[in-house]
């Protein structure tokens, strides 16, 4: 569907998982697109079918400088989000949250045009209210491994409002609980992505902890949508809101899911849970449903299909597993 104002949208992080697809979502709604990622964990390929459409621009940049460029509204998307990638240099996963947002809402005031911001579930931390609604604080280790994403992402959500309350930015904070999909780096060390490459595989599927730890899983395309509505909401609806799937699974449940949809024989192994790592996660939607008639509409069964299928068909293409695969069981 195409709306009717034709805007021009910078994404940043827009060569990741979750900026590709939205990337996607705005050229079909009929948009000008600038994509613009310094392919840290982003990948040409994720947008390689966008390449050469006359709506689209591909730009190589970091976003901790500062960009020129005129535009109407920018989702701000780019900094590494999943541990294994944000650990590897914290300092500049820190730099990208908020120096990052620093010089996108630079761009915001000096262009008038509005921004959302991805904020993350993480900023929850180990949560002690359950569900987690946007008026909780959290409860969050400052000096932990994790912090560099954590604290970076409170840290940019407060220069969000106070460029709202100084300088009356358009703003929107989404807050993105677990999201999986077609497009997640196969390497990135989330547990969706881990648990289906190990079951395609064959391998022993990798449990940190008991496994009785619980998550909620957001499939991609209703997590764009609720990120699509809530810049289109009014200026007094800012945020945050929570954007993900109040479903909550037990994290060995969402492993036995994936070998049984992969008709995978891999057995489960058990290892000690990372420190800081949070034993509850869910989104209390109220918010969403009120705001922006939001809900998620894919369930999980659903979207681990759909997701299983493209991690096999990416896997035998690379080469990594071989004519016993699932592709005819997954789809």
């Amino acid at each position: 569907m195409r709306d009717l104002v034709r805007r021009r949208i910078l994404v940043t992080g827009g060569a990741g998982f979750l900026g590709s697809h939205l990337c996607e979502r705005l050229l079909e709604h009929g948009h000008d697109v600038i994509c613009v990622d310094n392919f840290f964990t982003g990948m040409r390929d994720n947008v390689l079918s966008l390449i050469g459409q006359p709506r689209f621009e591909l730009v190589r940049h970091d976003i901790t400088f500062p960009l020129y460029i005129e535009i109407d509204e920018i989702y701000n998307l780019a900094c590494p989000a999943s541990p294994i990638h944000y650990q590897f240099d914290p300092v500049q996963t820190t730099k990208t949250s908020v120096h990052g947002a620093i010089n996108m809402l630079g761009l915001a005031k000096r262009t008038k045009a509005k921004i959302l911001q991805a904020s993350t579930s993480e900023v929850y931390g180990d949560p002690d209210v359950h569900p987690q609604a946007e008026e909780y604080w959290g409860r969050v280790n400052p000096i932990g491994l994790r912090s560099c994403y954590d604290e970076g992402k409170r840290c940019a959500e407060t220069l969000f409002f106070d460029y709202r309350r100084q300088h009356r930015l358009g703003i929107k904070v989404a807050r993105i609980f677990n999201t999986y999909g077609p497009r997640m780096h196969p390497n990135d060390g989330r547990v969706v992505s881990n648990f289906i490459v190990q079951a395609l595989s064959n391998q022993p599927i990798t449990i940190y902890g008991d496994g009785t730890q619980t998550r909620s899983f957001c499939y991609v395309d209703d997590l764009i949508g609720g990120l699509i509505l809530l810049m289109q909401t009014a200026d007094d609806v800012t945020g945050p809101i929570n954007i993900g799937n109040p479903e909550e699974y037990r994290i060995r449940t969402l492993a036995e899911t994936i070998i049984e949809l992969s008709n995978s024989r891999s057995a489960l192994v058990f290892r000690p849970l990372p420190s800081d790592d949070p034993m509850q996660r869910q989104p209390d939607i109220s918010r969403a449903r009120d705001a922006l008639g939001w809900q998620p509409t894919v369930g999980l069964r659903d979207g681990l299909t759909r997701t299983i299928g493209y991690f096999d068909r990416l896997l035998r293409d690379s080469g990594h597993i071989g004519s016993a695969g699932n592709t005819s069981r997954t789809r």
